[in-house]
Parts: C-alpha cells; structure tokens; sequence
C-alpha cells in the first residue's frame, strides 16, 4: 500500500520522536528536580544538570532515527514495547554519562540523577506510548481516516491472501471489502472481509464505497485484462497496487527495487540498514585515526626490534580478498622471516586446521619478536590503515589470502557478504581453539545473519578482553 504505507511511516517516525523528546525532557526534569528538594550531597550544579538533560535529549533523537527504535511501534506488544523503551532509556543514560565523562561533567553532575531519570523515564515513556497507541488506533478506527482497501483476487487465493495480510498490513489500513471475481455467490464473509462483489459487478460496487485503494491478486488473469481492470479502477481516482509473484527462498529476503528503468524482484540473505551502515562507518573512521596515533607512537619501537632480529622491511604487505571478492593489500608489522611464504608449502603437513586455513603451534617461520607482538596483537596494529580506506572494517570476516579464496566452495563464499575485519565472532569465541575451518565459517555467517551496531560494539569489547587476558591473538 504505497499511499497508506508512506503516511504510517511518516506518522510512526516524527510523532514518536516528538513523543520521545517530550518524555526524556520530562523524566529529567523530575529526576533534578527531586535532587535539588532532597538536596542529596550538596547543592545540584545546574549547568551540569542542563548539559544531562541536552546530551540526553540529542542521544535519545539520535538513537530513534539511525537505531529506529520505533519500528513497527503500533504492532508490537506490551513485552516489546517494555524491552524497546528500556534499551533505549539505558542506551541514552550510558552515552551521555560517557560523553560528560569525556568533558569532566561527571563530578559535578549527580549520577543519582541519571539513575533516578532512568527509571522515571521507563515508566512515563512506556506509558505515553501504551496510551498514544491506543489513542491514535481508536481514532482511525472510529473517524474514517484510515485508508480504506478493496481486496481483488480470486476464491482460490482469497483466505490465504487474507491472512497474510491481516499479520502484515500497515496499522492505519481497514480491509474493508473483497472483490472475488470467479465467486459464483456473495454476502459471505472471507477471514472476517465480506465478500461484496465479483467479475459482473465490481465496478458497481466500488463505485457505491468509500475506497482508497485497491490491492489485485490474480495471477493467473491475463495480463490484458489486468490491465484494463486498472484503467478502469484509476478512472475512479483510487490507487491500485499489483501482487508480484515470485518464487519464495526459506532465509531468503525478498525486494521490490529499480534496476536501471526496470522493476525488479531483488534476493538477498543478508539485509543492512543503512543507517545502521552509517554508524559502522563512523564507528570505524573513529577507531582507526585513534588506532593508527597508537600506531604512530609505537612503530618507531617495532621498527627497531624487528631490524635487530631480522633483516628485511619493516611492514608485510599481501593481498587479500574482501567483500564480495574485492583483492586489496592487508598490511601488517613483518612477524615472519622473509622467506616465509615459500617455506609454508614445506609445513603443509603439519597444518592444525582442518580446512583451507593454515596454522601451527611453533611455527619455525616467525622471529621472536613476530611471537610476541603477535602474541599481543600488535603486529595487527598496521590494519587501521586498512580500516580507514574502507577496505576492512573493526568487526567482520578475517579475509582470507588469494589461495584460500580459490578453493572456497559457495557456502565459504558468503563469509565474504560482508566488508572483512580486524576482529570478529569466531576470534573472540577463541581462536587457538578452533581447530575446524567449517566451525569458522559456522560463526562467521552466525555474525552476519545476525549484525547490528550492537553486536559489533559488544565484539569489540570482547575482544580488548581478550588481548588483555592473552586468550589467543586476534
């Protein structure tokens, strides 16, 4: 439904904001001004207090718009909602104590506050969403404002096409009739829509209604009749949607999308927001300028440890593959003797995975210092360049060398889907004891059907865990 799909949206996205703003803006305020009556350690700074409440209402518009918090607002339940606006409260509390931590605000600033404005904010908040949906539901219902569709399709399709479409439809459109154009009776009722009219007598009908629009489902109609049927119904000045049928994929998404000048029916096993995108990019050009100061500072140390034990350049540069099959050059500190590479064909047999990686334990190849900034995860310090251009990422896939790719079956292929990383799923569930290149894969793709910024956020702190604790590089 493009027109009823378009408003809902629009509704669902600003009014949620406003309504958000207002509840943080509120629980804050509460939440001081009981600090300042209680007088709890001291006086209450009130230049702190007003740089919590901004902070707290830019985290919470920002947190609705790129983590769109509010999808599906007027379908979820009491649970989900309870669970939405609890993440939400929590994610706004933890950033902006975060960023006032950076700005030394945290001293003058009572956490109290933000712990007594975390709990005020979950209850107005989840109570003005329970009321604000019942409200604006009942409103459509009972006003006529909502958008008012004709089902037209066959009494084959008919009540499996309206099942569907009763778990799936936009909240603010009312199925109010069917059309069943072979139905040899009327007056019955389909999945609770009256069937009102069929081939002989449709334009009849839905001239005497109030509708919006109409959605056809008749696949096996010829296409020429299809056609005239929507001249005929645009006539009237509704809106006809056409189904398009397509073959459907278990774990597959389907999407409708242009491809040049051509409408297109679009599969893909991995879908990312883009706004989501967004902020791993940010996350990323973030990380990598810090990484690469740290890099910065300690090269000059590096440098002269790798010299002194072994001849040769400082950096190891090898081509990769990354996303979708993309060849760059990966760059690390040289933990390996020079030859290294040609040696690896000798330890072939002596390889500890069992698939197309290649690992054993006192490899002869690597110096003593390659064992220790190995070890430490220096050596992969080098990768924030990497990360910065866009060829790899924080978190992702560990992209494989140019032998490895070429003998990956398909299903090691969509390991790739993604940009590759520095860390990632099966490197912070233990990489040394991991033996078993299909269990790599297994977390790889876990990792991808799975993505969010939340994910990569909580890989990234498992993985400074890791270095920390030694538990396997990364």
């Amino acid at each position: 439904m493009k027109e009823a799909g378009k408003k809902s949206r629009v509704i669902e996205v600003y009014s949620l904001i406003f309504i958000d703003l207002l509840c943080t803006g509120v629980a804050f305020g509460l939440s001081a001004f009981l600090r300042q009556v209680y007088d709890v350690n001291g006086p209450l700074d009130r230049r702190s207090s007003l740089l919590g409440c901004v902070l707290s209402l830019l985290c919470c518009c920002l947190y609705n718009i790129l983590v769109d918090g509010n999808r599906d607002f007027f379908r979820r339940g009491k649970y989900k909602e309870f669970v939405s606006v609890v993440k939400c409260t929590v994610t706004v509390m933890i950033t902006a104590l975060v960023i006032m931590f950076f700005l030394h605000n945290t001293y003058t600033m009572s956490r109290m506050v933000f712990a007594v404005f975390a709990v005020f904010d979950v209850v107005i908040t989840y109570t003005v969403h329970t009321l604000y949906k019942k409200w604006m539901l009942a409103y459509y219902r009972k006003s006529g404002a909502s958008t008012k569709v004709l089902i037209v399709t066959s009494s084959e399709r008919g009540t499996t096409l309206m099942e569907q479409l009763k778990i799936n439809m936009p909240w603010d459109c009312d199925l109010i009739a069917a059309a069943v154009m072979d139905a040899v009776k009327l007056g019955y009722d389909m999945n609770g829509v009256p069937v009102v009219a069929n081939a002989e007598n449709l334009y009849e009908a839905a001239g005497k209604m109030a509708v919006d629009e109409v959605l056809i489902d008749l696949p096996d109609y010829p296409s020429e009749k299809i056609k005239q049927l929507v001249a005929d119904l645009e006539q009237m000045g509704v809106t006809c949607n056409c189904c398009i049928h397509t073959f459907s994929i278990d774990g597959v998404e389907r999407s409708i999308e242009t491809f040049g000048n051509r409408p297109v029916v679009s599969y893909t096993k991995t879908t990312i927001d883009f706004r989501q995108a967004l902020v791993k990019r940010a996350i990323d050009i973030v990380g990598s300028l810090v990484g690469l100061i740290i890099t910065a500072v300690i090269t000059p140390f590096v440098a002269l440890a790798i010299r002194i034990e072994s001849p040769g350049p400082i950096f190891f540069a090898q081509e990769r593959v990354g996303r979708n099959g993309r060849r760059f050059k990966i760059y690390k500190f040289r933990s390996m003797y020079i030859d290294a590479e040609e040696r690896k064909k000798e330890l072939m047999e002596k390889n500890q995975m069992s698939g197309l990686m290649f690992k054993m334990d006192d490899d002869p190849r690597i110096t003593k210092v390659g064992k220790f900034i190995r070890k430490t995860s220096i050596d992969e310090l080098p990768q924030f360049y990497n990360i910065l251009i866009g060829q790899m990422s924080l978190v992702g896939t560990r992209p494989p060398t140019v032998d490895e790719f070429n003998q990956y079956n398909l299903h090691y292929k969509r390991r790739l889907s993604m940009t590759p990383g520095l860390t990632g799923m099966w490197q912070v569930s233990g990489r040394s004891s991991i033996t078993d290149f299909d269990e790599v894969v297994k977390l790889d793709l876990e990792y991808i059907d799975n993505w969010s910024v939340g994910l990569d956020i909580k890989i990234l702190f498992m993985t400074v865990v890791t270095v920390l604790f030694r538990r396997g590089a990364v």
